[in-house]
Parts: structure tokens; C-alpha cells; sequence
């Protein structure tokens, strides 16, 4: 039932102008054309980035990448690192080995990666749903109403045009167009002049981990590259003045043989930076019909490595919402969650990257004296030492990050998967059982998913049967079953659960459920499926999306026969791909089908 390739985009479909082709423009890009848009996707520069600035991609971003269907492409070509090494004037202060078995994930670790093979990875991706980068052309301007967005693009040879188009996505960086023309104000202060190199490094130390090396002054750091003796190094405290690559390339063996203890020669680098990072953000992340993610929603350190991350996230939690707008699956007030999530995720990134960012520097002389007696209690207590590398991976990984607040989510106390939490979390508690691993698949799926456990004398099984009817092309329905055969049939799309693992970690009993978002978040659930919960847990969708009458009220029951099962899992599997976009009474219906959508005018209601 699962579905990675999405909704094939048609001449009507809703247009979107996504403006940048950086990681999270096309991250962008990717899921509204999975979904169906037609996008455009225009970028100033005359083509890809030579040069990477973000090196790290995450757990919860390769998890994302995984329900975009692009996690392999982005494996193949980093190094996986699992530690964090600290020196100090020579001596090694402590190795923080990676531990998330409080974040349980299918990707235990950081990948490192150049920002430019990500984005290769990312175009490869955007090329096959379709989607053509237009380099060199450049967005100078736009006005809007309410309903639509009047962009004025300038062409590398000097040519103009006004594009019209209802929807428009900026992810232009940091000195983002859009954002000015939107009037959104960059809030925040200056801070930091870092430098950034990519070199040949030789050094007898393992390239098993990120180290951190403080000289005595001043802090440095180390990352491995997959390519053998190459690393990205990062000067907390450059000189200030222009310097050439031999120049660069002594500097940083001085500071580093300095920290580690041992010789270091760094060659002569393939890229260098010298620059002045920011913290800054913005107060709110969408205008009208224009919205802004990553570096033109806020910028900051790169300490722990958050800014492609964020953005990478932003985006993704941004394109299906707009999708469902944009297609009419739901109000608009669903675009409005966009910023009430990411705002708040944003504020305490500013924070956490500050603090990461005075950790990383440690500029003091009495930080070279103090370390090594303060990290020879962490390696000799083995509670502190385990309790700080979970607050070090919660916070960069992004597996900590929830939603509990949002107004997408209904909590419910009996719930043992937390409404706003990742479902991922629960696909990765036992990785090799087929129940687990069949979530997994489905959290690729780009639709809403319902996943319930079929038995009990409830409503449970009409709820979902038609739900699917009437839902299909936003709405994944699956019904849990086990191998003795309990549920089997009872309800569309049979979930496998042979050992019973994945209705146990997402505590369902007969006719319980969880409703996971697009974005794999846990939006509700509760111990037995009825119309009026779902409905609840649907209704900040909008009015498209309300359940159908059918099932309104006991006293007006539905037969669910196989033959309306089988009806509503067809719907639900050609929803996936695009295929039914409004279901209508035929006569190829099944007979109860056919009586079920007759007898209830609004059983379709949403669809349309």
C-alpha cells in the first residue's frame, strides 16, 4: 500500500515557484512533486555549489531521507561516525561513544557527507519525479493577493519575466530575496569569525570519530571525510587577515599538533572560508502565499551542525501541508501549523547553538587547565559519562524533537506512543521483525497513515473501511493482523504482525489506533477506533477532510461485507498512486459499495 513514488503531477495540478536549489529547496521540490504539484524550481547561482559548508546529516534527517526514499544514495557516499574525541593540550580528555538506546532509530549515527554530494543526491532525486533546476535565473521581485504570488524572474542573459503562480517557496539563503520582499525582519546578533578548510590531513588517529582539539587558548575540530585522509577542519579563531593555502595549511598543523600531541600535517586545502556566523531568525515563517525555510528563516553557528539539518526539516514539514491546501484535501488554516511548529523549534536552536557554540570555542587559558580534571570525573563515572552523550546526540540528532503542542496533535494520557513523537521510533524497536519493518515502508507513503488493530465488537472496522472509501487519496488505511488469522479481512490494507511486536509497541489492543502524519509524527490515538475520535483528531485538517455520515451513528449500522473491504482497499491503493482522485458510484462497484456511498449523499465529502 505504501507508495514512494507518489502522485504523478498532471497539466491541472497546483504550481508552486520554489526559489533556491540549496538541500532544502530541493527537499522542498522532492516532496511537492511527490505529491503531485507541478513545481518550478529557479536558482540565482549559474550552477550547483562548488563547495560544502554542511558536513553532518543526522539521524532524524536520514530518516527523513529514508521516507523520501533517498537514504541509500546519501549512505553510499558519507562516513558513518559514532563518537566525539576530546583533546587538550595534548592529552585526550574522553571519548563519547554514540548512544541511542533512549532514541531508538534505524540510523544510530551522523553521517558525514559534503553538503554538495547531498545536494547531487537531493537533484538526482528531484530529476526523476520530473523537476528541471532552472540556473541563472534570479527572483528581483514579487507582489501577491490573495490569490496569487507575481514573481519577477531575471535570466542570466539579461531577460525578464513576471511568472504567476499560487504558491512560492523560498529557500534562497541567508541574504534570502524573498524574505526582504516579504518585509520579514532577520532577528538576532552577530557573533563569531570561524575558519573552514577541506585538506589532506596526516595523523595517527583513527578516522572513527569527531575529534575536538583545545591548544592550550583556542579549540579546533576534526571531521573524517568517506575519502580517505581528508577531513573538514574548523579554526574557532583565525587570524583575521587574508591567508593562501600553504599559509592556511600551516597554521592548522601548528594549532592541531598543538592539541592532539602528536605530529600533524595538513596539506595545502581544496577550499577555505573565512566567515562571520550569525544567530539570527525570523518572527513568523509564511506571508499570504509565500513561505521561507531554512538559512531564510534563520541563520546561525555551525557548532552542531543544525542549519542544513533545520532547513532539511522545515521543508519537509512544510511541503505536505502545502500539498493538501494546494490539492483542497484540507483548510488552509493547516498552512498556518507550518510556523506555529517550526517557530518555537527555531528559538531553541538559537539557544542550543549558542551554547554548543561557547563548548566548541573555549577561548579562555583556564578552559586548557580545567578540562582535564573535569573529564576525569566524566570517564571515571560511568552514569555521567553515558548521561551526557545522550544530551549531546538528543540534541544534534534530532530525534528528541516533537510536536506535543501542535495543534495537529491530540493527546490522549493511555496512549504508550506519545502524540506528537516520532513513529519511527517505534518501526526501529526491533529492526528485523516484519511488523516493524512493514511501518517502516509505510511511513514512505506520502498520505496521512491510520493504523489500527483489527478484532473487537466495536465500530473499529467500519471506521476504517470507510474511511479508506472516502480518504484514499490522502489517507493510508492498515489494519494490524497476526498469523493466527485474528482480523484477517477484517478491514484495508492488511499490516502483517506475525509476532505480535508492532501492535506491542504501539500498545494496540482489538480496535485500537494510531494516526501518524506525512511527516511520520504521531498526530492521535486511542484503545478503540470510533468516528468520533477520528473526526476529532482530523478536524485541524480543515472541514475537506471530515469523516463520512455513513458511519454517523449506531443506530444506521453498515454491513461490512468482504466485498466493501476489498472496494475500500482498491481505493485506498489507487489513491496512492493517483489513479482515483474522486471516487463516484459505478457500476462496477461492489453492491454494498454502491448502497453505502447512495444512501449518504456526503460519504465523499473532502474528496471532490
Amino acid at each position: 500500500m505504501a507508495s514512494n513514488a507518489g502522485t504523478p503531477p498532471t497539466a491541472g495540478s497546483p504550481r508552486v515557484l520554489v526559489v533556491g536549489a540549496g538541500p532544502v529547496g530541493l527537499t522542498a521540490a522532492h516532496e511537492l512533486a511527490r505529491r503531485g504539484l507541478r513545481v518550478r524550481v529557479v536558482d540565482g547561482a549559474p550552477g550547483p555549489a562548488p563547495t560544502s559548508r554542511a558536513v553532518a546529516v543526522h539521524p532524524r534527517t536520514l530518516e527523513t531521507f529514508d521516507q523520501m526514499g533517498v537514504v541509500d544514495g546519501v549512505l553510499a557516499r558519507g562516513r558513518k561516525n559514532r563518537a566525539f574525541t576530546m583533546f587538550a593540550r595534548g592529552s585526550r580528555l574522553v571519548r563519547l561513544e554514540a548512544d541511542y538506546r533512549s532514541m531508538p532509530t534505524r540510523f544510530p549515527y551522523t553521517v558525514v557527507i559534503g553538503q554538495t554530494e547531498t545536494e547531487q543526491v537531493l537533484r538526482e532525486a528531484v530529476a526523476r519525479l520530473g523537476v528541471t533546476i532552472e540556473w541563472g535565473v534570479r527572483l528581483t521581485s514579487l507582489e501577491q493577493d490573495r490569490h496569487t504570488v507575481r514573481a519577477r524572474l531575471e535570466h542570466a542573459d539579461g531577460s525578464a519575466e513576471e511568472y504567476e503562480v499560487p504558491w512560492l517557496v523560498g529557500c534562497d539563503g541567508g541574504h534570502s530575496t524573498v524574505r526582504k520582499q516579504l518585509g520579514l525582519p532577520l532577528l538576532g546578533e552577530s557573533s563569531e569569525t570561524w575558519a573552514l578548510a577541506d585538506a589532506e590531513v596526516s595523523v595517527d588517529l583513527p578516522p572513527d570519530t569527531i575529534y575536538w582539539a583545545h591548544t592550550g587558548s583556542q579549540a579546533l575540530m576534526m571531521v573524517p571525510y568517506r575519502r580517505e585522509g581528508y577531513w573538514r577542519l574548523l579554526d574557532t579563531a583565525p587570524s583575521g587577515r587574508t591567508e593562501g593555502a600553504r599559509e592556511a595549511a600551516e597554521r592548522f598543523s601548528e594549532k592541531l599538533s598543538a592539541g592532539l600531541g602528536r605530529p600533524v600535517r595538513v596539506g595545502e586545502p581544496d577550499w577555505t572560508s573565512v566567515f562571520t556566523f550569525q544567530q539570527r531568525m525570523v518572527p513568523r515563517m509564511h506571508e499570504g502565499r509565500c513561505f521561507v525555510a531554512g538559512d531564510a528563516a534563520h541563520v546561525h553557528s555551525p557548532a552542531s551542525g543544525q542549519g542544513m539539518n533545520t532547513g532539511i526539516q522545515e521543508a519537509y514539514n512544510l511541503a505536505w501541508k502545502l500539498a493538501m491546501a494546494a490539492r483542497g484535501q484540507a483548510g488552509r488554516e493547516l498552512l498556518v501549523t507550518y510556523g506555529q511548529e517550526r517557530v518555537p523549534i527555531g528559538r531553541k536552536l538559537l539557544g542550543s547553538t549558542r551554547k554548543a557554540t561557547f563548548l566548541v570555542q573555549f577561548k579562555n587559558t583556564l578552559a586548557g587547565v580545567g578540562l582535564p580534571v573535569a573529564f576525569t570525573f566524566v570517564r571515571a563515572i560511568g552514569p555521567l559519562r553515558r548521561a551526557i552523550q545522550r544530551k549531546v546526540l538528543g540534541g544534534m540528532s534530532g530525534l528528541l524533537l516533537s510536536y506535543p503542542e501542535s495543534p495537529l496533535t491530540t493527546p490522549d494520557p493511555l496512549m504508550p506512543v506519545p502524540a506528537g513523537s516520532r513513529a519511527a521510533a517505534a518501526a526501529a524497536r526491533h529492526p528485523d521483525d516484519p511488523g516493524c519493518e512493514a511501518l517502516r515502508a509505510e511511513l514512505r507513503d506520502t498520505r496521512w497513515s491510520l493504523v489500527w488493530s483489527a478484532g473487537g465488537a466495536g465500530e473499529a472496522g467500519r471506521v476504517a473501511a470507510a474511511a479508506a472509501a472516502a480518504h484514499g487519496t490522502w489517507l493510508s488505511v492498515r489494519t494490524v493482523h497476526g498469523t493466527d488469522g485474528a482480523g484477517t479481512g477484517a478491514g484495508p490494507g492488511p499490516l502483517a504482525d506475525p509476532e505480535g511486536l508492532l501492535r506491542s509497541v504501539l500498545g494496540l489492543g482489538a480496535g485500537g489506533w494510531v494516526l501518524v502524519r506525512p511527516d511520520g509524527y504521531v498526530a492521535a490515538g486511542g484503545q478503540e477506533l470510533t468516528r468520533r475520535v477520528l473526526a476529532r483528531a482530523l478536524a485541524p485538517l480543515g472541514a475537506p477532510a471530515m469523516l463520512p455520515d455513513v458511519i454517523r451513528d449506531a443506530e444506521r449500522p453498515v454491513r461490512v461485507s468482504p466485498q466493501l473491504v476489498l472496494a475500500a482497499a482498491a481505493a485506498a491503493s489507487a489513491g496512492a498512486i493517483g489513479m482515483v482522485p474522486v471516487l463516484e458510484p459505478s457500476s462496477t462497484a461492489s453492491p454494498e459499495l454502491r448502497d453505502t456511498v447512495e444512501t449518504s449523499p456526503r460519504v465523499l465529502e473532502g474528496t471532490r
